[in-house]
């Protein structure tokens, strides 16, 4: 990158100058990721301070029955496919109540679009988790079930959020994002929630006080100006909005073995390789810088490895998700090496381990609890990157 360009863009980043779309586009073209991600973490330092938050958290997928057959995805199956299954309520409050322990603050769900599965089975299901686990967040459905929900029960996405809302819906899981633009989405999407819908959604549930999450599936056929081109709408609606907490990319996964039916489902793996840590650093630290004005970055080390999460927390990114102890979306498949499961302990150590001090917090970003950071005074204890 020119000198002079370089200056520029860390006086705009300094000044708190909003940076433009072809900010974003020269920053990923830049080779010096030193660079990047001291300036990233200068962002977050301003924004997060030293803390890096976590929550103790559990994934929930109650069917993986689905209509769509997205290029990426290796989680679906047709009913009737081998591995195909749907829970009946009362069995996912069963699996959801086993989760309980070691002070569950959130449950995750989502699910495949099934065909046949009725409208009322989804509140219906939400007011027996929250019967169940009280004092458990419940973080739900993508915006593309939301519109799914449309389609099979008649009803607006207004009255189907108030719905949901009732049953125990504290926030939407930021899924069905994966890359907006329509030069890629045609090629790896394969339901009707597009851009349009998806904005519609989450405006909506911002609208209704609910807080959302944000993400993008980087690292298969798009491009960096298709990843900024992403951010950019996302953060024109935050302007719009002030919904979104925390903005997430998410590692694009092959399937390295998918052993249980001998098939590939992922249609884009020929054609594909998955991004490099490198890469994915790159894309955590324009991502924050870009996004000037989502509070929070998250590292989901289920789908990065625990050490390129650890090295994206000084790339701009302050949050590690949670004690995940089942994740079938991408365990189903990739064989990638990450652990299923992290406990709270293992999340402490990493963080500190990797410079910062732990903070526990609920699914609205609400503090639980404070945890001491890497002891100073040991002269091998890391500390995070000087700004």
């Amino acid at each position: 990158m020119d000198v002079g360009l370089k200056r520029e863009l860390e006086d705009k980043v300094r000044a708190g100058e909003r940076l433009t779309r072809e900010d974003g586009i020269a920053l990923y073209e830049s080779d010096d990721l030193a660079w990047l991600g001291g300036l990233a973490h200068e962002v977050r330092t301003r924004k997060n301070g030293d803390v890096v938050h976590f929550n103790v958290n559990r994934h929930l997928n109650m069917t993986n029955v689905c209509t769509a057959s997205c290029a990426y995805c290796s989680f679906q199956r047709k009913p009737g496919e081998k591995d195909a299954y749907t829970m009946r309520i009362e069995e996912a409050v069963r699996l959801a109540k086993a989760m309980e322990g070691e002070n569950l603050t959130e449950l995750h769900i989502v699910n495949g679009l099934h065909p046949n599965l009725p409208w009322r089975y989804y509140p219906r299901s939400l007011s027996e988790l929250k019967k169940a686990l009280p004092d458990v967040s419940l973080k739900a459905f993508t915006a593309t079930e939301i519109h799914h929900f449309e389609t099979i029960s008649g009803l607006s996405a207004s009255e189907i959020l108030d719905e949901l809302i009732d049953a125990g819906l504290e926030s939407l899981t930021g899924g069905g994002a994966e890359i907006f633009d329509w030069e890629i989405r045609q090629h790896i999407v394969d339901h009707r929630t597009h851009w349009e819908d998806w904005s519609r959604i989450h405006r909506l549930a911002h609208e209704k006080g609910l807080k959302t999450p944000c993400t993008m599936l980087y690292g298969h056929i798009e491009e960096p100006r298709h990843r900024v081109d992403h951010v950019l709408r996302l953060r024109e609606l935050q302007d719009e909005t002030g919904g979104f907490q925390v903005f997430i990319p998410l590692r694009y996964q092959h399937d390295f073995v998918d052993v249980k039916d001998g098939k590939v489902r992922n249609r884009l793996q020929a054609r594909t390789q998955m991004a490099t840590g490198a890469e994915a650093l790159k894309t955590f630290a324009v991502s924050r810088l870009l996004f000037d004005n989502v509070p929070h970055v998250k590292v989901f080390w289920v789908m990065h490895g625990v050490q390129t999460a650890q090295l994206a927390l000084q790339h701009g990114a302050d949050d590690m998700d949670g004690s995940v102890v089942e994740y079938k979306i991408t365990h189903d498949a990739d064989n990638y090496g990450t652990p299923n499961k992290l406990t709270r302990e293992d999340l402490l150590d990493l963080i500190r381990d990797a410079g910062f001090r732990p903070v526990e917090r609920n699914t609205r970003y609400e503090i639980i609890r404070e945890y001491d950071g890497p002891d100073a005074g040991r002269r091998e204890s890391p500390q995070p990157m000087r700004v």
